[in-house]
Formats: structure tokens, C-alpha cells, sequence
């Protein structure tokens, strides 16, 4: 057996391990943070779970940290004090971003971690199995159900060589989208083998498993080993250490061989994380900005390096530089080392230890600008700026970059930095606040303040469905295209009325208002329809405004999981040819929806061309049921 074959048999609890039919596994931990932490509390609640039964939960406060006002506020009381009475860990603002904490403190190989946000992949660089998910699906796994999802292949990566001075991690994970694209990984989980491997710490691995989800992955592992164990070691935590491999001889589906020697540095360009090409060809591409830090590259080896590049020198005039550690234990050790200093002295900015101009809250560029960044995506309009331009690239590169003020190939620096983590890491985990014992649960107040608005309802699906189409769509459509980003849309995610009306806002303005008065809807789109995170939030806000169904060629995994969970058909052309014959306006009916069925082929009429076409509802029987019944909150609503 491979690794993932090891670790899903480990935890199975329902189906069978057949490639692509639907199984049930445990699930030992669960993450949510201040984005999505607060729906998955409210369905935790809606679900009538008394306690979280996974052996550890946690929410962070780590995207939703920019003040401006009350709102923000008012969430971070609602998590703390839910987290408390419902049996959570919860980091408070300043103890990092979650995907390096839960890496850091709560890691252990061969457990299954299910988190409400898709880069939870993060944890797959040290041999769990670690998967993104919508928030409700998070909700449900905390009160101790199985997580669904299709039984994956597995695509081996072979690592071979040593990477090159100046080729970091970021270019391994940049060569895996090159070779793989977006949509290459759609139902398959990588795993990373090879030789290769021993020269990889952990903290580059995690680089690189990572941005396994933006290939369309369902997530990244790699083998426990012996640079696993100095990790733990590192962070107090070998006791929960174990070696774990593939068999000799392990079979699968899809096998790539990535020689680290030949790799040289790499940038993705605007605007999609696939969109790959070494630093040397676009070099001298002129920058605004550089962003350095985030999840992705934001580790101790990672910011001492640029610390190491930046002293003694100074960053570029016209250039804004900021840097922000990944996490509270990052942040100590820069300060303790001097490695502060030498940031400050060069020009940068220090922010906050959360996930800031990742995800748009803050930091955006200036109209039209260009900003490198080390972070995962560079999708339109994620940093804030819609016109912005963001390039993707390595912490050195980044730091090179920022002193030349062009996009520069580091090799040209002279000698690369060298950083050795230290024996031990010096341990505070004060800002994560354990939860009430059980017997003081029920004298724990949830806070509600203004901005938790009640969960919407939904009926159960209809015999017939008619409605517009409201939009026609591209491939590759991302959950930022269809709910954004950014400070001022994230401080509204525990309130869908006000949060919907920025469903589809930066392709369609009028969207929200538009599919209000129609009262029902379609929406069309192509290929890979939902990638990018596990928001689920870009399901519930347009179901909430009345769209009843998407019409695409293919749809990647957690967002049709989310429109499933939410009751919005996910409907696939069975002739990606009819496409192009529905516009925008047009009229659409389905009919004979009272018993859904696993693969059902439905007939959908176009009322204003008179032409029929055929669509599929690829889903399981357990997702058929929750669909009829108008969406998971709704069957269990009918079966409680």
C-alpha cells in the first residue's frame, strides 16, 4: 500500500477503498479560524452537538484581525466564548496563522486533520492526512461523524537531487503547478517520495504540500522520517513521533519524477498560481511591492534567510516591503536572533503575525501595481486591488527582488544564505486558551453580538425548478470570483444577509440585487468551476440570494461538496458542446426532482431557445438525500 492507502485504511469507518466511490473516514482533529470559524460554530450549535468529540479542535483568530471597526470584535467574543463552553482550543489574535501553529504544536503523523480553510494541507509535511473542507463539513466532524469524500488516487511525486544555491521549496511546489496546472490533481491526493526527500526539512515540506491544493488536489503527504523527528524534537513534541512510508513497491495512479538538481528559480505570473516561469525570463519586471511571509513561506528558516540577505542593506527606494511571521514563536526567535533588527534597519515593515495581505486584509497595491509575494495565490483582486498584478515567488527571491527593485533571479546575489533551525525552539503557547471542563460548560455564555446573524433556512428541493441564468462563466472560476476576499467583505462572514451582496460583486455588480428580484437561478460555468479555498460562504450567500443550480463542465472538489451541503445542484454538461448555446437571460426548467439518484441524468429545457440538453448529478446517494432534503442542516432538521 502507499501512504495515503495506509492512513485512510487506519481510519476508514464506512464504504470501501475503491478509487472514486465515496468513503467515510475518523477524523482526529479539526481547525477552523475567524473566517470560518464562526458558521461552523453556529452549525456546530444547529446541530444539537453538545461538545466537540475529535480528540483536538481549535479556532485561530488569524485572518479577521483588522479592527475598523466593531464587527471583527464582536466574532472574535462569539469564538472564544463558544470555543470555551463547546470544548475548543482557541488561539487568540498574535499566536500566528493556523496552518503553521496546528504544524508547529498539535502536528502528529498518521492522525487525520479536517480544517475549514484549504491550505490545511499545510500538516500533509509531516504524514498526516490533512484535508480542506467547508465549514459545515468541519462542524459535523467535530461532533465526532465521519468526513466524506471520494476514495482519491494517488499521484506519486519522486524528489531526486539536492536543490541547487538559491532554488528553495517554493520552486518545487511552483514546478509541481507547472506540471500539473490547476485542475491536474482534481481527486487525487500527491505523495511525495525519493531520495530527494532527505534533504528536505519540514518546513520546506510543509511549502510544498501546502500549495498541493492549488493543483486541485485533495491534499499532500509526505513520509514520516527521521527529518520529521528532528522537527518534533525541535517543537517538545517527539513523544508523538512514528515512522511512516509507503511499502516497497507501492502502486499508483500517476507517477512524476521532479530532479531538485536541475530546478533553477521560479515565478508564477499574474493571475493564476499555474501560470509558471523562471525568475530569469521575467527579470526586471518592475515592483511596488513585496509581501513576505504568509502560511506558505512565513517558517523560521524562511525569514532569517531574508533577514540574512536584507543586513546591511537597503531595499529599494520606490519599494513598500513587508514582512509577517508566520507565527508567535517565529516572531520571538526573529527577536531574539537580532534578525528583527537587521528587517527594520533594511526597510521593512513588520505586521502582524496572521495571514494579512494574503487574503486582502491589508496591504493592498496601488491601482495597477505589481507586488511579489511568497504567498500561495495570485488570483484577480485577491490583494485587494482589483487591477493589481501579483507575482509568486520564494522568500530569497522576493528579498533579492525587494533591494533591486525589479523582479531579480537571486543567483546573481553571490553567495546563498545558509540558516540552521536552533536544537530547540523556546515554547509559549499562552495564547491558546484551552476550553472549559465539561462540568463548567453549561454556566459559559455564548456572546452574540450584533454582527452573528441566525443561520438562514432552506426548504427541501422542489418537484420542478425554473429560473434565469444569471451569468455565463470561464473555466477556473475561483471562490474569490464568486464571494471576494478583503478586510471589508470578511468582517461580515457570520452574517449572510449582508455578506451576499457581494456574491459575484467584481464580475457582476448588479449580481446580488439581480438574482434577489429573480427569485430563482442558474448560473454556467466551465471547467474546474469553484477552485481556490474552501469558503463555503460562496455557496450559502448565492443559495441564500435563490440560486437553485450550477450548470458546468466540471467542478473542483470542496466547492461542489459545499453547494451539495447548502442545497444547490451541481449539474454537469453531459456535451461540454451545449455550453456555448446558453446565454446569459435565458430561461431554464428541470423537472422530475422529487427522488434524486447517484449519477442521474436530468433533462434540462431551455425555455427561451426551445433546445433541451443533458446534464449529470455526479454525486453519492448519502449527497442526493442531502440535496432533496434542501441542504445538511435542512435533513437534519427532518431527522431529529
Amino acid at each position: 500500500m502507499n501512504l495515503v492507502q495506509k492512513i485512510i485504511k487506519s481510519r476508514l469507518v464506512d464504504g470501501e477503498m475503491i478509487p472514486g466511490q465515496e468513503i467515510g473516514i475518523s477524523i482526529d482533529q479539526t481547525l477552523v479560524h475567524d473566517a470560518t470559524g464562526q458558521m461552523a460554530l453556529l452549525q456546530f450549535e444547529a446541530l444539537g452537538f453538545p461538545r466537540v468529540a475529535a480528540r483536538r479542535s481549535l479556532i485561530y483568530t488569524d485572518h479577521n484581525i483588522l479592527q475598523v471597526g466593531y464587527e471583527n470584535a464582536d466574532d472574535h467574543a462569539f469564538l472564544a466564548s463558544a470555543a470555551k463552553k463547546f470544548g475548543l482550543h482557541y488561539a487568540r489574535t498574535g499566536a500566528g496563522i493556523c496552518h503553521q501553529v496546528n504544524l508547529e504544536r498539535f502536528a502528529v503523523p498518521g492522525q487525520t486533520l479536517l480544517g475549514a480553510d484549504s491550505h490545511t494541507t499545510t500538516a500533509g509535511a509531516v504524514g498526516m492526512l490533512a484535508i480542506g473542507a467547508g465549514g459545515l463539513d468541519v462542524a459535523v466532524a467535530m461532533g465526532g461523524r465521519p468526513f466524506y469524500l471520494p476514495m482519491p488516487g494517488v499521484i506519486r511525486i519522486e524528489l531526486t537531487g539536492r536543490l541547487q544555491p538559491w532554488v528553495r521549496a517554493k520552486d518545487v511546489a511552483l514546478e509541481v503547478l507547472r506540471r500539473l496546472t490547476v485542475a491536474g490533481g482534481r481527486g487525487r491526493v500527491l505523495e511525495f517520495t525519493g531520495p530527494g526527500l532527505k534533504t528536505l526539512m519540514v518546513t520546506e515540506r510543509s511549502t510544498i504540500a501546502n500549495m498541493s491544493i492549488e493543483t486541485g488536489a485533495i491534499t499532500a503527504v509526505f513520509p514520516s522520517d527521521e527529518m520529521t523527528r528532528n522537527f518534533m524534537r525541535r517543537e517538545g513534541s517527539e513523544a508523538n513521533y512514528q515512522p511512516l512510508a509507503a511499502d516497497p513497491g507501492a502502486v499508483y495512479d500517476q507517477e512524476l519524477t521532479i530532479n531538485l538538481s536541475e530546478l533553477e528559480p521560479l515565478t508564477a505570473a499574474p493571475h493564476s498560481p499555474d501560470n509558471v516561469h523562471p525568475v530569469r525570463e521575467l527579470a526586471g519586471v518592475r515592483l511596488d511591492q513585496v509581501a513576505i511571509g504568509s502560511c506558505t513561506n512565513g517558517s523560521y528558516v524562511d525569514l532569517m534567510t531574508v533577514a540574512g540577505i536584507l543586513r546591511g542593506r537597503q531595499i529599494a527606494s520606490h519599494i513598500s516591503l513587508v514582512v509577517a511571521p508566520g507565527s508567535r514563536q517565529v516572531f520571538q526567535e526573529l527577536a531574539n536572533r537580532g534578525a528583527l533588527a537587521d528587517l527594520i534597519a533594511a526597510g521593512a515593515r513588520i505586521m502582524e503575525v496572521a495571514c494579512g495581505f494574503c487574503n486582502g486584509v491589508g496591504q493592498a497595491p496601488r491601482t495597477n501595481g505589481v507586488s511579489l509575494r511568497t504567498s500561495n495565490r495570485n488570483f484577480p483582486g485577491r490583494s485587494g486591488t482589483a487591477s493589481a498584478n501579483l507575482y509568486l515567488a520564494s522568500p530569497e527571491t522576493a528579498a533579492v527582488s525587494a533591494l533591486a527593485g525589479v523582479l531579480t533571479d537571486p543567483r546573481s546575489y553571490g553567495e546563498a544564505i545558509a540558516v540552521i533551525p536552533p536544537d530547540r525552539f523556546v515554547l509559549d503557547d499562552t495564547l491558546i486558551i484551552p476550553p472549559a471542563p465539561v462540568a463548567e460548560a453549561d454556566q459559559v455564555e455564548i456572546v452574540r453580538g450584533p454582527n452573528i446573524a441566525p443561520l438562514p433556512r432552506f426548504a427541501a428541493l422542489p418537484e420542478a425548478i425554473e429560473g434565469e441564468v444569471m451569468l455565463t462563466l470561464g473555466d477556473n472560476v475561483t471562490t474569490d470570483d464568486i464571494l471576494p476576499a478583503g478586510a471589508h467583505i470578511l468582517a461580515l462572514r457570520a452574517n449572510i444577509p449582508a455578506i451576499s451582496k457581494y456574491v459575484f460583486s467584481n464580475i457582476d455588480p448588479d449580481y446580488h440585487s439581480r438574482q434577489q428580484a429573480a427569485g430563482s437561478g442558474f448560473v454556467v460555468g466551465g471547467r474546474n468551476y469553484g477552485q481556490g479555498s474552501s469558503r463555503e460562504h460562496a455557496a450559502l450567500a448565492p443559495r441564500y440570494l435563490g440560486l437553485r443550480g450550477v450548470i458546468a463542465e466540471s467542478f473542483a472538489r470542496i466547492h461542489k461538496a459545499n453547494l451539495v451541503n447548502f442545497g444547490i445542484l451541481p449539474l454537469e454538461l453531459v456535451s461540454p458542446a451545449d455550453r456555448a448555446e446558453i446565454q446569459a437571460g435565458q430561461r431554464l426548467a428541470l423537472a422530475g426532482l422529487g427522488r434524486l439518484t447517484a449519477g442521474q441524468t436530468l433533462t434540462v429545457k431551455n425555455l427561451t431557445t426551445g433546445r433541451n440538453f443533458e446534464v449529470q448529478l455526479e454525486v453519492s446517494p448519502r449527497q442526493a438525500a442531502i440535496l432533496q432534503a434542501g441542504g445538511l442542516l435542512a435533513q437534519s432538521a427532518q431527522t431529529a
